[in-house]
């Protein structure tokens, strides 16, 4: 938690889409990339095969019945290869639209043929720095189609699964790897919470330093713009996975539905964990606060003491500084002697009485 030098400016939402004709395929958001990627996993029980390529036509070959085939997509800039995509498969022009606008919540929506959900990959890069990235997911009979912002998610684990054939996924439909990706990312929010839980204690071990860093409100108020970015995507997600586990597609295996329950049991611990660090967040500048009042009432009550122990002092001081000519005291001998002596015995009684108070 080092100083801050500089004030990031505020990131304000613009939403691009404003004005524009139902259905039109424009790229709202700011991650780009030079050429798209597209990387396709077709498999059944017995292989796999795996293509990395630049143009989306080479994934058109791969839609058998008898194989599951998983084309993921990186750069929703590239408008015009996820247009063929999409024309390819049949997907409605608002799903388009939805795929690279960036600012749509998480949902889901059913048609004939296929599903289509929309959410949030949420993770932290190499360099700590919060990343929110837009996901798309279209699941179809024998297909999935992911459509990301950038290079890099959290589905190395899916991919290992189907490569060396662990677990259900190879023996399974379209809905089974479905699961097996949303699951990957919710996953992915127990690392964030618990990120998050770090931040929140380190903070909190600051402030009750001898002298909190001239930062911290700084790293308070980034944390706090964090949690409200990850609860807007977390939320609306808890609806997403209901609706997924009660509906009756043909696409939803039942043997489906109770690791679909497993995913709403994971994101209802996940909503309240956010809950918890989001009021404790909201805690953090009123302890700082009240750490910083707490410090200055210390100041406070010592200069205090220390006038209320002159308070005396001065007084006589003052008394035997007046101009009158007859001030008894001032003739005699050893007045100056006796004046020095009261003034001590007065200090050192205050001292006294203060502390058997436990005000020092």
């Amino acid at each position: 938690m080092g100083k801050r030098k500089s004030h990031r400016k505020k990131e304000r939402i613009k939403y691009s889409s404003i004005h524009q004709v139902p259905g039109q395929v424009t790229y709202v958001g700011s991650k780009t990339s030079e050429v798209p990627s597209v990387e396709i996993i077709n498999y059944n029980k017995e292989r796999v095969d795996k293509v990395h390529s630049q143009n989306v036509e080479d994934a058109f070959n791969f839609n058998k019945e008898e194989t599951i085939t998983w084309i993921n997509v990186n750069g929703l800039n590239h408008t015009k290869e996820i247009e063929k995509l999409g024309k390819h498969y049949n997907l409605h022009p608002l799903i388009l639209e939805d795929i690279v606008n960036t600012q749509q919540r998480p949902k889901i929506d059913d048609y004939d043929d296929y599903m289509f959900i929309v959410l949030k990959m949420l993770y932290y890069d190499e360099h700590n720095e919060f990343v929110n990235e837009h996901l798309s997911i279209a699941v179809g009979k024998n297909y999935i189609l992911t459509f990301q912002e950038a290079d890099g998610d959290v589905f190395d684990g899916v991919r290992e699964r189907i490569q060396n054939a662990r677990g259900r996924i190879r023996n399974s439909g379209s809905d089974y790897l479905m699961y097996a990706l949303i699951d990957a990312v919710i996953d992915s929010y127990f690392t964030i919470i618990e990120t998050m839980a770090e931040k929140i204690e380190v903070i909190e071990d600051s402030l009750f330093l001898e002298n909190p860093e001239e930062g911290i409100t700084q790293d308070i108020q980034d944390l706090k713009r964090e949690i409200l970015k990850i609860r807007r995507s977390v939320f609306p997600l808890r609806e997403v996975i209901s609706r997924l586990e009660k509906s009756d597609h043909e696409l939803i295996d039942q043997k489906t539905n109770s690791y679909l329950r497993d995913l709403y049991d994971h994101i209802v611990q996940i909503s309240e964990n956010i809950e918890i660090y989001r009021e404790m967040t909201w805690g953090l500048m009123d302890m700082y606060m009240t750490t910083i009042s707490n410090k200055m009432n210390e100041v406070m009550k010592v200069l205090t003491i220390m006038a209320s122990i002159f308070i005396p002092l001065t007084f006589m001081a003052g008394i035997y500084g007046m101009n009158f000519e007859h001030i008894p005291e001032l003739h005699l001998k050893y007045g100056y002697l006796y004046f020095w002596i009261v003034l001590i015995i007065v200090f050192l009684g205050m001292i006294w009485y203060f502390k058997r108070k436990k005000w020092l």
